[in-house]
C-alpha cells in the first residue's frame, strides 16, 4: 500500500510547496510594490534633472531637493493650454485608449508611434520668477524598439539645454549609443527650432558644422532617423508646437 500512496503523497507535497511559494511571492510583490513605485518616480525625476542639466548622470545629489525647483504641469497638446491633471494619468496608457488618444496619419507620424496621448506632462524650471527651461517627454520608433527620453529647451525655446534617453531596446554599440554621454554632450546649445518655431534639427553623417546639426550615430542609420523624426514630431505642430507657440506669445 505504501508504494501506491507514495506518488500521491509526492503530488500533494509538491502542490503544497507550490502553494506556499505562490503565497510568499505574491506577498513579497505586494509589500515591495510601494517601494518599486517610489524608485520609479525617483528615477524619472533623475532623468528630468539630467536632461535639464541640473545634475550629472552619476551624481549622488539630493534628487527630491533639486526637483523642488521643477514645476510639473499638464498640457492639452491640441490647444497648447494647461489643464488639470487627469485622473489616473499615464501618458503611455492614455496613448492606447481611444477616449484619450489621437490617431496619427502617416503624414503626421514623424516619430513612428501611431497614436499619442491628447494630454502630456511637461516640466518647467524658473529662475527668480523667469523661465529658465522647459523639459518635454519624447518617444519614437528606432530600429528594434521605441525610445523614451526627455529633451530640455533653453529659455529661448529653440535651443537644446540637454537630452536624455532612459529606455530603449536598440543594438548595443550601435543604436544604444543614444545613452552615450559623449554623444549626448553634443546636444546642448544646438538649435532645434527656427525663429518661427519650426523644427530644423538635422543629424548628419558628415561633421556637424551648422548650429542645427548633430553628429549621427555611427552605424545606426535607423536609430539616427528615429531620433531626428521623433524630435521633429514632438516639437512640431502635432506635438508640443502649439504649447511652445503659446509660451512664446504669452510667457509663463
Amino acid at each position: 500500500m505504501s508504494s501506491k500512496e507514495s506518488p500521491t503523497k509526492t503530488i500533494i507535497v509538491a502542490l503544497l510547496l507550490s502553494l506556499v511559494c505562490s503565497v510568499v511571492v505574491s506577498t513579497a510583490a505586494i509589500k515591495l510594490k510601494p517601494l518599486q513605485q517610489k524608485n520609479q518616480a525617483l528615477d524619472k525625476k533623475r532623468n528630468i534633472l539630467v536632461a535639464a542639466g541640473m545634475m550629472e548622470e552619476k551624481s549622488s545629489a539630493d534628487i527630491e531637493a533639486l526637483f523642488n525647483q521643477v514645476e510639473s504641469k499638464f498640457v492639452d497638446l491640441a490647444s497648447g493650454e494647461f489643464v488639470e491633471e487627469p485622473v489616473g494619468f499615464d501618458q503611455r496608457a492614455f496613448a492606447k485608449n481611444a477616449d484619450t488618444n489621437l490617431v496619427l496619419t502617416a503624414e503626421q507620424d514623424l516619430g513612428g508611434i501611431g497614436k499619442r496621448s491628447q494630454i502630456a506632462n511637461v516640466y518647467i524650471v524658473k529662475n527668480n520668477g523667469q523661465l529658465d527651461s522647459i523639459i518635454l517627454p519624447i518617444h519614437g520608433k528606432g530600429l528594434f524598439s521605441t525610445l523614451y527620453g526627455f529633451i530640455a529647451l533653453d529659455k529661448d525655446l529653440k535651443t537644446v539645454k540637454g537630452l536624455k534617453y532612459y529606455e530603449h531596446g536598440e543594438t548595443p554599440g550601435l543604436g544604444a549609443e543614444v545613452e552615450n554621454p559623449s554623444w549626448l554632450a553634443k546636444w546642448p546649445g544646438k538649435q532645434v527650432l527656427d525663429a518661427n518655431g519650426e523644427p530644423v534639427l538635422a543629424l548628419v553623417k558628415t561633421v556637424a558644422d551648422d548650429n542645427n546639426e548633430v553628429d549621427a550615430l555611427s552605424g545606426a542609420t535607423w536609430t539616427t532617423n528615429g531620433v531626428e523624426g521623433m524630435i521633429h514630431f514632438w516639437l512640431g505642430d502635432n506635438g508640443f508646437g502649439p504649447f511652445l507657440d503659446k509660451v512664446r506669445a504669452e510667457g509663463l
